[in-house]
């Protein structure tokens, strides 16, 4: 995993995030599709530093030959796997899928996408939450694709997930957030449980407008692999990740419906210097 720069005074104990009782320094998750080449892959998660890559299991058994060099490549980034069952649209594919992945990079992490609409790709909550038990009880730690809806959340909980993904907009759209309302309440409700946005961030504000929330990390993938520079752009999102954080954990000033003078005339020291009569 990369580090962080000793010096950096946000690598202390409490700005780690743990997820599954498994400590990450880094609050961005990469994922590996959609590149323009194996090289932009592994500059891009060189540059944004992350501790944790997605990778899609249908990508990589449709690879044909390309198959060992693929995971070659991974495995040189030196990065935690957290394979992703995109593609499922019921409940036994993505079951399926998990214990494929499991099976293939030797770890219990598994992203849980069921897709209930092709248009949106929004998933299926009740599919989600049905697979979610089932890997749950096979000892799997399912990181659940969900939209923002309260109750959906509360059940995946009660089923054993000690992570939630909300979507801030549609896989792919670059919408960024869109219900921020929905994701305050999500945070305020699960005060102690790692919200990771993902899908439709399409650039670095929109994943630090998330981290002031409160988010604890993003997930994404087009707004790097399909950015003019993918590299530059994957460490323009890792600066904007710490630059949310950083406002979070210092604590934005409130909104106002007034204006209120940042050097108030009442209330302030005589000064000798004011010749004014």
């Amino acid at each position: 995993m990369h580090k962080q720069p000793e010096n950096d005074d946000t690598s202390d104990r409490d700005n780690l995030l743990y997820i599954y009782d498994k400590p990450f320094s880094s609050r961005l998750l990469l994922g590996t599709a959609r590149y323009p080449s194996p090289h932009h892959i592994q500059e891009s998660v060189k540059a944004s530093e992350t501790n944790m890559i997605t990778v899609s299991l249908r990508r990589e058994t449709s690879g044909g030959g390309n198959n060992a060099h693929f995971r070659g490549l991974l495995s040189a980034l030196n990065v935690a796997i957290l394979p992703n069952t995109a593609g499922c649209h019921t409940v036994k594919e993505a079951v399926n899928t998990a214990l494929m992945a499991r099976e293939l990079f030797n770890t219990d992490f598994i992203k849980l996408e069921v897709i209930g609409h092709t248009g949106t790709l929004q998933p299926d909550p009740l599919a989600t939450i049905e697979a979610a038990k089932i890997l749950c009880d096979q000892g799997f730690k399912v990181f659940p694709y969900i939209t923002d809806d309260l109750v959906i959340c509360e059940k995946l909980i009660d089923i054993g997930c000690k992570v939630l993904m909300p979507w801030g907009a549609p896989i792919g759209t670059g919408k960024g957030l869109n219900n921020l309302y929905a994701l305050r309440q999500l945070r305020s409700h699960f005060p102690n449980i790692p919200l990771i946005i993902d899908a439709g961030i399409g650039k670095p504000s929109d994943a630090c407008i998330a981290m002031e929330l409160g988010y604890d990390a993003i997930l994404l993938n087009t707004a790097v692999a399909r950015a003019g520079d993918p590299i530059q752009m994957a460490q323009a999102f890792k600066y904007a990740i710490h630059a949310g954080r950083m406002a979070y954990l210092s604590g934005t000033m409130p909104m106002r419906d007034t204006a209120e003078a940042s050097s108030p005339e009442f209330g302030t020291a005589f000064s000798p210097f004011n010749t004014s009569k």
